[in-house]
């Protein structure tokens, strides 16, 4: 165990702490008024080391600008191109200005939490939940480094988003969106077998099996900051995925007199397809076409007194994703066929994500049991 030694100041007699740290390295500690105050704080010392949770004063010292920068450089090598583009926004615009400046063993949970809850008047739940899980990580490294015993932010409630009504198209109205669309074949292609919007402009001629009509998806191409950047599918996991017959022309057509590296789905002026400006590109512009289609329909026939036809819901390309999981459960597909053809990391997270597609199921177990104890009571 170390010592006490006292000192003079101008302010009077005060006392340090001496003791070797885990490393054997000698540490002290200064500044206390009293010996037996010096001696407590050796004990405290003595029972972390023996605890193996010693943290030196000075490696609290450290602050979160300067962890920061380490761990932003370790997390472009761990993620996507997209989701360390978002990252990185949150650590520049709203973490690294309030908290870059902070001494690491100076933050409070309490701080944490009202930093929080300041964002979340004006940010979405989603940049929130980002911000503060930059700020959680970088303070995880500290705690991995030894420099902190607890990281003060976890534990923090973040506002939790609201889930927006998922808009899933008939057969008919992706035909209508197909045929309202410059890109007619894309839009089949998307609503019929699920993949990413980069999955699919990313598919290259050489991963498409017309014979076995499997899909090999083993790129995925991300527009980042207005650029284009490949990288290996979601979850990191290359997926054969099948396709209805009726696309079968349309895949001809796509990769006929093409290279194995060609593009399958590439624009028309060459190069990577997007789906354009939210508001008035090639998609928000068929979108808008079929709304308006669909809305004079449903006047006519409200005039004439007839069944009202459904509505056309305004949609994404992402939501053809979830027309195409809704498409096949009404197909008749199990949960697991759901799951593989999307390239969810499990069946658990496809049932999460599509709760409500499987609720006739429920009305299916409820049946089956009353007819098992029908036949049971009757034998």
């Amino acid at each position: 165990m170390g010592s006490a030694y006292p000192y003079e100041t101008q302010a009077g007699k005060r006392w340090e702490a001496r003791y070797r740290k885990p490393d054997g390295k000698t540490a002290r500690k200064a500044g206390f008024l009293r010996k037996r105050d010096a001696e407590a704080y050796l004990v405290t010392v003595e029972s972390s080391k023996l605890q193996g949770a010693y943290i030196a004063p000075g490696d609290a010292q450290v602050t979160v600008g300067q962890l920061g920068v380490d761990w932003l450089t370790m997390h472009r090598a761990a993620v996507k191109p997209s989701t360390f583009h978002s990252d990185e926004s949150a650590w520049r615009v709203h973490v690294e200005p309030v908290w870059g400046g902070r001494k690491i063993g100076s933050i409070r949970h309490t701080e944490v939490a009202a930093w929080v809850a300041e964002l979340s008047r004006t940010k979405s739940p989603t940049t929130v939940k980002r911000c503060h899980g930059v700020l959680a990580a970088v303070l995880d490294g500290a705690v991995r480094d030894r420099r902190l015993q607890s990281n003060p932010a976890r534990d923090v409630k973040t506002p939790r988003k609201s889930l927006k009504a998922r808009a899933y198209l008939s057969h008919t109205q992706v035909e209508e969106l197909a045929l309202a669309s410059t890109y007619p074949d894309v839009i089949r292609f998307l609503a019929y077998t699920g993949l990413r919007w980069g999955e699919a402009i990313g598919l290259e001629v050489q991963h498409v099996d017309l014979k076995r009509r499997r899909l090999n998806i083993r790129m995925n191409a991300v527009i980042v900051n207005g650029h284009v950047q490949l990288g290996s599918p979601k979850v990191h996991e290359a997926r054969s995925v099948a396709y209805p017959s009726f696309l079968d022309e349309a895949l001809r057509r796509a990769t006929k007199n093409k290279r194995p590296n060609d593009l399958v789905w590439p624009a028309d002026a060459g190069g990577y397809l997007r789906p354009g400006n939210a508001k008035s590109g090639w998609f928000a512009g068929a979108v808008k076409r079929t709304r308006a289609e669909a809305t004079e329909r449903i006047r006519a026939a409200r005039e004439a007194g007839e069944v009202l036809p459904p509505e056309m819901p305004r949609v994404t390309p992402h939501d053809l994703r979830h027309t195409a999981a809704s498409l096949a459960i009404s197909a008749g597909a199990n949960v697991k066929a759901v799951q593989r053809m999307l390239g969810h990391a499990s069946a658990a997270m496809t049932l999460d994500t599509y709760a409500d597609l499987f609720e006739d199921d429920l009305d299916e177990v409820a049946l089956a049991l009353d007819r098992q104890r029908a036949e049971a009571l009757q034998r």
